[in-house]
């Protein structure tokens, strides 16, 4: 049985200053009607506008919830990969990260997995978590429960908004991904938000 279970989101559709639109007013909406009826007991979220909007908005769909800032959740590059690791389709993007970004980096994403993956430890209840946060922490986690290379986390950043992520920590076995990216409480107009280009189905 799980002992923790962990509901991560990216937050709703921004726009260029990092405002949560409409669209992600609405698309927050939909996945915190989504997860009411859910046992859950903390809505953690970034630093960052986005995604404390999107959190109340997730939790006012809720009974009353803790609701709280977690600092590791912000949006960060997690790993920069060695010039060897980079796929062709990440070429250019690390250009310009010095060692010390990438450590800086490197550290909260550590920090974001020392808090969030695991469970709460025999004998004590199990906890559901809601986390929003943004594509490369969602991504950094999920490369953690499935314990790949950090490299890894690139192949796994293709997080939509307001998309739902379920990952579960037991004691008594591997931790689990149950869900990636999972768009079905939104309609399909609101879906694959957050990419450029689009074209989705």
């Amino acid at each position: 049985m799980a002992q923790r279970t962990l509901y991560l989101v990216r937050h709703g559709a921004a726009d260029a200053l990092g405002q949560v639109t409409a669209d992600g007013r609405e698309q927050a909406r939909l996945l915190g009607r989504r997860l009411a009826g859910a046992p859950v007991d903390a809505v953690w979220h970034s630093p960052l506008p986005r995604a404390v909007d999107s959190a109340r908005i997730i939790a006012a769909e809720m009974p009353r919830v803790l609701v709280d800032e977690a600092a590791e959740l912000v949006d960060n590059v997690p790993f920069v990969p060695g010039p060897e690791d980079v796929p062709p389709s990440w070429k250019g993007f690390f250009d310009g990260y010095d060692r010390g970004e990438a450590d800086a980096g490197r550290r909260t994403a550590d920090a974001s997995t020392a808090r969030f993956c695991g469970p709460n430890g025999r004998g004590r209840r199990a906890t559901h978590e809601v986390v929003v946060t943004h594509a490369y922490p969602i991504a950094w986690i999920v490369r953690e429960v499935l314990n790949a290379p950090p490299a890894q986390w690139m192949s796994l950043a293709g997080v939509a908004n307001a998309s739902l992520t379920v990952v579960e920590f037991s004691d008594d076995g591997p931790p689990a991904v149950v869900m990636f990216n999972d768009m079905s409480h939104l309609p399909a107009g609101l879906r694959w938000t957050g990419f450029a280009g689009g074209g989705r189905p």
